[in-house]
């Protein structure tokens, strides 16, 4: 066994035992353990991990660990440049795309109204879940730490807030996503891109009160419903100007 002095830093720290939390620490480690396994093993999933640094020098992941050594934790950064230092990962994703864990239904639909491809389904399994993300480079999230902990997951988001909406603005603030926003461009149900169609192609799919009142309308060719600019949407909008930040016109959505 070796014995390393560990860190870990903001957010991180809900992870850890509360004796743990918010400052330095002593930790026997098998010997050639590494930092990923020992930053596990204390309760962090890898996919919350930004930076790691051991005995002030930036390591990846798979650094084995010796006698003595200090290790700092950090979690993703905001305000602080670290470009010159060497994240875990090699490379952002270049698309944001999502796979929800069962228990975040709710949030999904509300990332579809944001524009964010989501997969969802209630039924999936982890093993499930670690393989889509793995083979689509999907982003988890999730409420389940040991679902994060899972070696092929590379990109990963424990929601630490309850209600959906709180959750949905968690999200945006954390991934920073207010400006990859594209709002009302997916089917809150299918998933899949919506297609603006004209007044005459919505005539027996839609109200007549609303063909009276309307003139733009779009459609889910998955799920052949027509949508457009009623009271729901206006609330819709709402909630989205509040994440976003911005007020613009979208396509409009029911």
């Amino acid at each position: 066994m070796v014995t390393a002095t560990f860190r870990f830093y903001e957010e991180l720290n809900d992870f850890l035992a509360r004796p743990l939390r918010r400052q330095s620490f002593s930790w026997e480690c098998a010997r050639g353990a590494s930092a990923k396994h020992m930053i596990e093993a204390l309760g962090v999933p890898h996919t919350e991990v930004e930076l790691i640094l051991v005995n002030g020098e930036s390591v990846g992941f798979d650094h084995p660990l010796h006698e003595g050594d200090r290790v700092a934790v950090y979690p993703k950064f905001e305000a602080l440049d670290i470009q010159p230092l060497l994240r875990v990962r090699e490379q952002p994703l270049r698309v944001v795309r999502f796979v929800a864990a069962a228990h975040l239904g709710g949030r999904a639909q509300l990332l579809r109204l944001a524009g964010f491809d989501t997969l969802y389904d209630n039924h999936y399994a982890d093993s499930h879940i670690e393989s889509i993300a793995s083979a689509e480079g999907r982003i988890v999230l999730t409420r389940d730490r040991e679902l994060l902990k899972r070696r092929t997951i590379t990109h990963g988001c424990y929601v630490r807030a309850l209600k959906p909406k709180v959750q949905l603005r968690e999200i945006f603030d954390r991934l920073d996503l207010a400006r990859s926003a594209r709002p009302f461009r997916l089917c809150l149900t299918c998933n899949v891109p919506l297609r603006r169609i004209a007044r005459n192609e919505a005539v027996g799919r839609a109200p007549e009160g609303v063909l009276d009142r309307h003139t733009q309308f779009v459609t889910c060719d998955t799920c052949r419903r027509v949508f457009w600019e009623g009271t729901h949407w206006r609330r819709m909008r709402a909630l989205m100007d509040s994440v976003t930040g911005t007020e613009r016109a979208e396509t409009p959505v029911k």
